[in-house]
């Protein structure tokens, strides 16, 4: 089955006074582009956060948001007593010079940048499986997203194979009238050259040459065949890539048709062929 690279995932949990939410959302892409940000308790943990967004994601520009909001009574924050040490003195030296007053130094320390830093916990092997835990049910959410838009897209295609299909089998319709209007061009050709002494015989076989190097039935073909490997194709995992290399394929065929053509309504047929193909390329963009 078809899945959509688009998608959205969140999964949220507590563990020990924190809430925690995993939140993973993703557009097209060739490859794996993928950003994570993490609360800072978390930093240290997102090489393995990556790793796993990887494998269970395959590709597409994936963003990643772990945030945690305290529930508890949890120490989340602590002093820099180093840094307060630092301001105490420098403001202390400061005052001396000044020889201003004794002051309430506390009270303007808690106040300094960077003065509070967050507090320093061991992520517990219980934790961190919280955490994996909650990646992977995020993950699973937006899997189940993409594979709903998947469905659509599969739908779509089939409508767009089919409708180039129909275009297709009607086009013996106007191949005897194509030859016929080739042959009168070429006629023409020669009697406006008002040349007397015209051999029917080399005319005729000069036509079958002619008509011979516009013969279609290959191409068409090789376009129902690349028509029907597309429909087997779509139900394959991650059939995204592969997808776009056949629609390449059958690019190549509808452009050789119309340069063929010669006739205004397979002229048209084949335009119409085209828009079709066009919308089938858009959407393969975005599948896994």
């Amino acid at each position: 089955m078809l899945h959509s690279m688009t998608g959205y995932g969140k999964a949220t949990g507590n563990y020990e006074g924190k809430k925690v939410s995993v939140e993973v959302k993703s557009l097209n892409s060739k490859s794996m582009d993928l950003y994570v940000r993490t609360a800072p308790f978390y930093r240290e943990k997102e090489l393995e956060i990556r790793q796993q967004v990887t494998a269970l994601l395959d590709r597409g520009k994936v963003e990643v948001n772990v945030n945690i909001e305290s529930t508890g009574a949890t120490k989340s924050f602590e002093i820099n007593k180093d840094l307060a040490l630092a301001y105490y003195q420098d403001l202390k030296q400061t005052n001396d010079l000044l020889g201003e007053k004794s002051v309430d130094y506390l009270s303007l320390i808690v106040k300094m940048p960077d003065i509070f830093m967050q507090a320093k916990e061991e992520i517990t092997a219980e934790e961190n499986a919280f955490l994996t835990d909650l990646v992977a049910q995020a993950c699973q959410q937006l899997n189940n997203f993409r594979r709903q838009e998947g469905e659509a897209l599969e739908k779509e295609f089939t409508e767009r194979i089919n409708e180039i299909k129909s275009l297709l089998a009607d086009v013996p319709k106007y191949e005897n009238l194509r030859i016929e209007i080739i042959r009168e061009r070429m006629r023409k050709g020669l009697e406006d050259m008002d040349n007397p002494n015209m051999d029917e015989n080399r005319f005729q076989q000069e036509l079958i040459f002619y008509i011979e190097k516009l013969d279609i039935t290959e191409e068409k073909m090789r376009l129902s065949n690349h028509l029907d490997y597309f429909l087997e194709t779509m139900v394959l995992p991650s059939a995204g890539k592969k997808l776009g290399f056949i629609t390449q394929e059958i690019g190549r065929e509808i452009n050789t048709l119309g340069s063929k053509s010669y006739h205004v309504e397979l002229q048209k047929m084949v335009v119409d062929m085209k828009d079709s193909l066009e919308k089938i390329k858009e959407q393969v963009l975005n599948t896994l």
